[in-house]
């Protein structure tokens, strides 16, 4: 029987119990004795973060490493009001959690103490500022934003040439519903007189 490495872990990573699996053959039974030992903190079923400190305290895994570790190295993209808002195009809406599209997920989950609305949602793979405009209008109820009010926003920042035409067109037409398609395509017309 070989003896296995003792467990070293990177501060502020977030692991799932079956990585553990390197360092014992019952990873459930390891993860709870790190946690005990300090050396792991649970965040949720199966989620343990390696504690980072700081002069101030223990530092909190991040969003991205959170979502990496439970998505298991899925792609996921985070949306809603803070990029929505950020396009210029008069909204100021507000979530409580956030918005995160994903490949894998659906529903509200608590990680690490934070909650997260996730969606199952086709997304790029590199997200455009094009496609969170088209993002906003699939979510105008949600923004708080009325469709038409969008349309005419759109249309004057298209006349300021604030979006690429070309792409915000193939992002609606690819991700776009047929509303948001009609809407995206009467702004792109009206900016073009």
């Amino acid at each position: 029987m070989t003896a296995r490495a003792q467990p070293s872990f990177e501060p502020g990573r977030v692991y799932r119990t079956r990585e553990l699996g390197q360092w014992s053959a019952n990873p459930p039974r390891l993860a709870q004795r790190l946690v005990r030992d300090g050396q792991l903190v649970q965040l949720a079923h199966g989620l343990f973060a390696a504690p980072r400190r700081s002069r101030f305290g223990e530092v909190p895994p991040t969003d991205e490493a959170l979502l990496l570790a439970f998505l298991d190295g899925g792609t996921y993209v985070f949306t809603g009001p803070e990029r929505w808002n950020a396009l210029g195009l008069g909204t100021t809406a507000v979530f409580a959690l956030p918005l995160v599209y994903n490949t894998k997920r659906s529903g509200r989950f608590s990680l690490g103490g934070r909650q997260f609305l996730l969606r199952r949602v086709a997304f790029p793979a590199t997200p455009s500022p094009e496609w969170f405009v088209v993002d906003l209008f699939e979510n105008a109820d949600q923004a708080a934003a009325a469709p038409e009010e969008l349309r005419r926003a759109l249309e004057a920042a298209l006349r300021a040439n604030k979006f690429d035409r070309e792409r915000l067109a193939a992002m609606s037409t690819r991700y776009g519903s047929r509303r948001t398609q009609a809407l995206v395509k009467a702004a792109l017309a009206a900016a073009a007189r």
